[in-house]
């Protein structure tokens, strides 16, 4: 074999092709590590309230249990009650490029709960985040609902964006809601805490 003919530097040349493919297998298997720790990085900063149950997965006090993210799939609703779930999701979304949906959804949630004498700050703010036609975060509504809104967030009550965040949710659970519960990000924490319950 000619190969053994070439002087040592002249041989790693040759073998750098084999080593590169080599290389990328390893740098491919890194990624898929890095995507299950991701993860765990993302639900730790989130959700700060299941950070040691993460640390502790082994450990009978686990607080986001498989059971848990098992009842994610039952409902959008059910996603959603969930902190951690919203947390899971929103990361979803944000992959998807549609995080305002989630976000919306959020702020009219925050803003039912809001004192009367705070609605006018809020409303303007979600109006202007997330309505008018110019928002940063614009939602995904038709021009009618979108100019409803807009009158009745100049004299908000506490329902000034109930039919907008109904819209929402819909197209939430239609559209991305049955791809997040395809996804690899919901796949793998299921995955991992049923391997976690049954070890």
């Amino acid at each position: 074999m000619p190969g053994f003919l070439f002087p040592h530097n002249n041989m790693t040349e040759l073998n750098g092709k084999d080593d590169c493919k080599l290389g990328e297998g390893k740098i491919h298997k890194k990624k898929q590590k890095a995507f299950g720790s991701d993860l765990k990085t993302y639900l730790k900063s989130m959700v700060p309230h299941i950070e040691s149950g993460i640390k502790t997965s082994n450990s009978r006090n686990v607080m986001l249990s498989a059971e848990e993210v098992i009842q994610w799939s039952q409902s959008l609703e059910k996603l959603l009650a969930s902190q951690s779930g919203q947390g899971v999701f929103r990361e979803f979304l944000k992959s998807e490029f549609s995080e305002e949906n989630i976000e919306f959804w959020l702020a009219c949630e925050d803003y039912k709960k809001t004192k009367s004498d705070h609605l006018h700050g809020k409303a303007e703010r979600i109006y202007e985040e997330f309505v008018q036609s110019d928002a940063i975060k614009q939602i995904n509504i038709d021009y009618q609902m979108r100019e409803a809104t807009a009158k009745r967030a100049q004299d908000p009550t506490h329902t000034s964006f109930d039919e907008a965040q109904k819209t929402v949710y819909i197209l939430m659970e239609r559209d991305s809601y049955p791809r997040f519960l395809k996804s690899k990000a919901y796949l793998n924490l299921l995955n991992q805490l049923q391997a976690n319950t049954s070890s």
